[in-house]
């Protein structure tokens, strides 16, 4: 049994489709350190409406898994980083500067994903993050991402023309 996700622990009111909690109609990806202290794993079996060509796993459905379970890892990073827990305040956020996937081999449906990710380098506020994808012991798919630490009201009120 594993203690509560990253995000359970940390943001239990999101709403990301990928990865939020409180999201009803989201995947609910759920993160969680390895005990080797330096991955972040998650597992997901993708559902069949997920289907990209018959019997493979659409490629839009791993970019997103590797994006919410990559930007977790960052965020677990930085809490880590500054000796934090979890639920302490103010919030990490992150969020993607940007996502590279490769595909390395077709990834079949019907067989548990299971994502491994880890910060490959920090610079002030940007973390690269590699992100593995395995079916079942295959590597199939490999993100090599930035995500950058930002203020989520402040991104909010810029996106939609306010003043933070």
């Amino acid at each position: 049994m594993h203690p509560l996700s990253l995000q359970d622990s940390t943001a239990p009111d999101g709403v990301c489709f990928g990865c939020g909690s409180s999201n009803p109609h989201g995947l609910h990806i759920k993160s969680h350190w390895h005990e080797d202290g330096v991955h972040v794993m998650a597992e997901h079996l993708p559902d069949s409406q997920y289907c990209g060509w018959p019997e493979l796993v659409y490629g839009g459905l791993i970019a997103m898994l590797v994006d919410c379970h990559s930007n977790w890892t960052a965020m677990a990073y930085h809490y880590r980083a500054e000796n934090r827990a979890l639920d302490s305040q103010p919030r990490i956020n992150c969020v993607t500067g940007n996502l590279g996937i490769k595909f390395i081999k077709p990834t079949p449906m019907g067989v548990p994903l299971t994502l491994r990710a880890k910060v490959e380098g920090e610079l002030g506020r940007k973390s690269r993050v590699i992100c593995e994808v395995y079916a079942g012991n295959v590597l199939t798919a490999i993100g090599d991402s930035t995500f950058v630490r930002v203020d989520t009201e402040q991104l909010a009120a810029t996106a939609h023309g306010r003043e933070a």
